[in-house]
């Protein structure tokens, strides 16, 4: 029985594996919050990859708070690149594969068609630049490592934009959302479900794009979430000017997933398909 490791386990992609894990009972899993495994003390990744001597990890732990980072950068180094570096030196030591996130901040921001793996890293901001780091550190340490960039995550769980959404929708008869920054969702369960077939594939190593398919902006994503939660708020299309905040956003950052797709046979579904799946997952009132 293959024994996997998740760390990050009370984030929203952490959730996720959790609940892949009930429906996985084949597989020998431990899924760890903080409290469990702060990665970014090394002796802990040390004790408890030798002690549990997993075959692959998923590193879902990542400081992601993309504003405060701008004011917290000795923090977000921590997590997105020492404690990266801590679990690979671990998993190295070892011998279990390593699956690590990264995000689309990494990217430069000149591009008009889907970023490619192998684009121009320029991040904007410290939570990007942590998160490249991060990526370097992993490969430092273990070159057979899998990364997986991905973009404007979302689930049933925890803080991101469709729960926010959904609240806001019903509090509010009015909202502005900004129209001119444009990418694609991604439902952290079929991320998790996607990184569980990688794993159970075997040996490639390497970075690769998830998303979901399609191309939106973030006040297109917000119409559908009304729109297929039934919600009737006026929506109002706003520049990123308009809405000013600490950390720049990419204004394009549309994945290519051609590479994992290829290397891995992933089916991969439109995002309005996950926004529909997980609106139906939700408690009522969520």
């Amino acid at each position: 029985m293959k024994r996997i490791l998740v760390t990050g386990g009370d984030g929203q992609l952490g959730q996720c594996f959790r609940q892949l894990a009930l429906a996985r009972p084949d597989i020998s899993w431990k899924i760890v919050g903080r409290a469990e495994l702060d990665i970014a003390q090394p002796e802990a990744c040390r004790q408890l990859l030798a002690a549990w001597q997993p075959d692959f990890c998923f590193n879902a732990a990542a400081y992601t708070a993309v504003d405060k980072a701008e004011s917290d950068e000795a923090k977000a180094r921590q997590v997105n690149v020492d404690g990266a570096a801590h679990l690979a030196a671990a998993c190295a030591a070892t011998g279990c594969r390593l699956l690590h996130y990264s995000t689309d901040y990494v990217y430069a921001g000149h591009y008009n068609r889907p970023l490619r793996e192998t684009d121009e890293t320029d991040p904007q901001g410290v939570y990007g630049a942590t998160k490249l780091a991060g990526e370097q550190a992993v490969l430092q340490q273990l070159p057979t490592a899998l990364i997986v960039r991905t973009s404007w995550v979302y689930s049933p769980y925890g803080h991101n934009f469709l729960r926010s959404m959904l609240r806001l929708g019903r509090e509010r008869a009015q909202l502005r959302v900004v129209y001119d920054q444009v990418g694609s969702p991604t439902a952290a369960d079929d991320l998790a479900a996607a990184s569980l077939q990688m794993a159970l594939a075997g040996a490639r190593a390497g970075v690769y794009n998830y998303s979901h398919e399609g191309v939106c902006s973030w006040y297109d994503f917000a119409a559908a979430i009304f729109e297929l939660a039934g919600i009737d708020t006026e929506l109002l299309p706003i520049e990123s000017a308009d809405f000013p905040t600490p950390a720049r956003r990419p204004s394009f950052s549309v994945l290519n997933k051609a590479k994992i797709k290829q290397d891995f046979g992933l089916h991969i579904p439109h995002w309005r398909e996950g926004v529909r799946r997980v609106l139906n997952e939700l408690e009522p009132g969520s």
